[in-house]
């Protein structure tokens, strides 16, 4: 019986994670429009770049690989450039895995880190209690297939379209963002203080002589480790609070 309710639940939460992934699928859809010219310019087909969008599912992590496809580049220059890109990943998996119960197998755990993109794991890590990692299961198959048709879409007819057209396509992706960090950031005056302090951090890592120069995903590891232990150290989690995780 334990099991058949534990199947029940598996089934419930994969449910939930389609339904709260239909916008991002939405959302992927129409920035992997751009994505898909850039494959195009690269000289790789729909049905190839339909594959490496399966098989990455990263914006930035595809876009240089492209680019690195069209200059030419060696396998061990694009592999290096592919790990320096995603590293964020590893510490957004890392996150995830503080939110899973202590006997959760460890394939469900590697299944989990596969489908780790910015969107999933906003909406992932703000579940409250633990997180199921079926929720995290629905959102990718409902949102992954949304990234790959986007992807094909431009490749096949995103040079027909008009520049500032593809362009504003791009637009909805920042709308998820919001979607996702405001209605914690209404109840809680630490998070949206600490959104805030991300943001003009991130902009003045952008613009700043020195700081601009690091690569992105390095900025973005350096500034996610740096707030995250100046919250932990400052605002810690309420034990007593944690304690009451959904079961």
């Amino acid at each position: 019986m334990s099991n058949l309710n534990h199947s029940e639940e598996n089934r419930i939460q994969f449910l939930k994670g389609l339904r709260d992934g239909v916008p991002i699928s939405l959302g992927y859809f129409a920035v992997a429009f751009s994505l898909g010219i850039a494959a195009r310019n690269a000289g790789l087909n729909a049905a190839q770049a339909s594959l490496a969008s399966i098989l990455c599912l990263a914006s930035a992590g595809e876009f240089g690989g492209f680019t690195l496809i069209q200059a030419g580049a060696a396998y061990i220059e694009m592999a290096a450039m592919e790990f320096v890109i995603n590293i964020r990943y590893m510490l957004m998996s890392a996150s995830l895995s503080q939110k899973l119960k202590s006997d959760t197998p460890l394939f469900k755990r590697l299944l989990l880190g596969m489908t780790v993109t910015d969107e999933i794991f906003g909406i992932s890590v703000s579940k409250p209690g633990y997180l199921n990692p079926f929720y995290s299961y629905g959102a990718v198959c409902i949102a992954a297939p949304g990234w790959t048709l986007g992807t094909a879409m431009g490749v096949i007819m995103g040079n027909l379209l008009p520049s500032n057209v593809v362009s504003a396509l791009s637009v909805g992706l920042y709308g998820m963002f919001l979607a996702i960090i405001i209605p914690p950031a209404r109840k809680n005056r630490v998070i949206l203080a600490l959104i805030i302090i991300s943001m003009l951090a991130s902009a003045a890592m952008t613009y700043l002589p020195v700081v601009s120069r690091i690569n992105s995903g390095f900025r973005i590891i350096i500034l996610t480790v740096v707030i995250s232990f100046l919250a932990a150290v400052f605002f810690p989690a309420d034990e007593d609070k944690e304690a009451g995780y959904e079961e």
